[in-house]
């Protein structure tokens, strides 16, 4: 049964990090416990309310989809059994199809974005500049249209509460140097259309994705955090894609769509989200797991 958890609560493990829907911990010989929490964040702002059973639809998913680009490059995971790490008296079945131990890897700051359609808010980039992130594109696109290839638009890393912002890819070689940009760049490409050709195999659409990316101590360029995600992606099933509207989705996009017919500002503190829409998110994030993963969630 999927299990409920807005905030992870593990004695005794010293408590690095706590992202918007990831907590971190610290383990011994440079690893970490990530768990996925079943809260939820739209437009860089976590909501009151928790989907259940998010964090491990989630945490499923990125591990399915390591596994299948594992060799195209290397991934955080040490594939460890979480019972081993967690804390006496912490209940297993509260954690274990949630977490995941991984390296303890260097950050790369940035926001690796890739875009196969004109969507979110590289369409109202595109609409004002008639580019995103600096990539000129050509006129007349509409809303959804696929790209002619696939294009890199990085962003900033925003903290808690804070907005991430798009930048060019010269600001990005000025921030971590131009060979790791290139590397950045192209595995963030290379991932992408392997996962894109792999779910259209399964009728789904991934419009865009963003990939964060670690180095370890030899200077390796890992993947790490989450991983081609209803939280990370935009997945629309193909057989009802079209052009110029915002297409149905697999993903939080529905959350998202709600938050815009609400008059709020986008900051901090977030809304409450009606049960309806919490189910059919819910819903939403099984079916793509099903779809792409052939993992049932009760």
């Amino acid at each position: 049964m999927p299990t409920t958890l807005h905030t992870s609560d593990l004695p005794g493990l010293p408590l690095l990090h706590r992202g918007k829907v990831r907590d971190v911990y610290g383990l011994p010989n440079n690893r970490l416990l990530m768990v996925a929490s079943d809260r939820l964040s739209a437009f860089d702002v976590v909501l009151p309310d928790p989907i259940p059973g998010k964090g491990e639809m989630l945490c499923q998913i990125s591990n399915f989809w390591f596994g299948k680009t594992s060799h195209l490059m290397p991934n955080h995971l040490t594939h460890e059994a979480v019972a081993s790490v967690l804390p006496a008296g912490v209940d297993l079945a509260l954690y274990a199809q949630r977490s995941v131990i991984t390296k303890k890897l260097k950050p790369v700051p940035v926001e690796a974005i890739a875009r196969g359609y004109i969507i979110g808010s590289g369409w109202k980039d595109y609409q004002k500049t008639g580019g995103i992130c600096g990539i000129e594109l050509p006129k007349g696109l509409r809303q959804a249209e696929q790209l002619s290839a696939p294009i890199f638009t990085p962003s900033t890393k925003a903290a808690v509460g804070d907005h991430d912002e798009n930048v060019s890819f010269d600001a990005i070689v000025a921030q971590i140097g131009g060979d790791l940009a290139e590397q950045v760049r192209a595995a963030t490409l290379k991932i992408y259309d392997f996962a894109a050709r792999y779910a259209a195999t399964r009728g789904i659409i991934i419009a865009d994705t963003k990939f964060e990316f670690g180095q370890d101590e030899h200077g390796v360029l890992h993947v790490m955090d989450e991983m081609l995600t209803p939280d990370s992606s935009r997945f629309w099933p193909a057989d009802s894609y079209a052009v110029g509207i915002s297409p149905p989705s697999y993903d939080k996009q529905y959350v998202r769509d709600y938050l815009e017919t609400l008059d709020w500002n986008k900051t901090a503190p977030g809304p409450r989200v009606p049960a309806e829409v919490i189910e059919a998110t819910r819903g939403k994030y099984a079916e793509a797991l099903l779809r792409l993963a052939d993992i049932s969630i009760a």
